[in-house]
């Protein structure tokens, strides 16, 4: 039995993770969604933090998408945080921030759907929602993705990363290969780790809305 600390991205709540949390349930572990309410990076990193301060014994911490940067600061200095798993997660380097790493992806259709709000969030077009970052959701996933999504502030995903906790903390990537990748420039202590856990994670077809293409075998699985 493990325990699992699931982080959710950007245009996301826990509820994206429902597929997942009943999988690990089924296979004997005990997952949680932390819910960040995107207002702000720190924040976003206590919230985390709080989430990991109810679960007794080790975690297996786990982020998507803008999610893996909270976990790449919110797992330092948390002994209970055993091993970290990045599901199509951004894993930035000290003093990068999820928008420079964003930057160098070519091909997102964020720009072109995301709508802002007159108080400073942002949401995606409900109607596009899919297509942007849950192509080969079932429609019946992607609505309520679209649907539940949380609005977050805009500049959240600017705020430059801590010292990153896969310096000291081992760490799994599992590659979305049906998204568009992006690149992440790693140390080379960092990227060992991502080569040695692409070998041997199931490679999903989707980040968001997770389910069976995410392969929960994969989440659990050690070094």
């Amino acid at each position: 039995m493990v325990n699992i600390v699931l982080v959710h991205g950007l245009w996301s709540d826990g509820s994206c993770w429902a597929q997942v949390i009943a999988e690990l349930r089924a296979m004997g572990h005990e997952p949680i969604a932390a819910q960040p309410a995107l207002e702000s990076f720190d924040d976003d990193v206590a919230s985390v933090r709080r989430t990991l301060a109810t679960v007794a014994g080790p975690v297996l911490l786990v982020g998507w998408s803008y999610g893996g940067a909270v976990i790449t600061t919110a797992a330092v200095g948390q002994p209970q945080v055993k091993a970290l798993a990045y599901i199509a997660g951004f894993a930035p380097e000290e003093g990068e921030s999820v928008s420079d790493l964003a930057r160098r992806r070519r091909g997102s259709l964020i720009r072109q759907h995301l709508v802002i709000t007159d108080d400073g969030h942002s949401y995606l077009d409900r109607a596009h929602f899919g297509e942007v970052i849950a192509h080969d959701a079932d429609p019946v996933t992607v609505a309520i993705a679209a649907a539940t999504q949380k609005l977050p502030r805009i500049g959240v995903d600017g705020e430059p990363s801590g010292r990153p906790a896969w310096l000291d903390v081992p760490a799994h990537y599992l590659l979305a290969t049906g998204t568009v990748p992006f690149r992440q420039r790693r140390s080379a202590k960092w990227r060992s780790a991502w080569l040695r856990a692409s070998q041997k994670l199931t490679r999903a077809t989707r980040p968001c809305c997770p389910g069976p293409g995410t392969s929960p075998d994969s989440l659990t699985a050690s070094p």
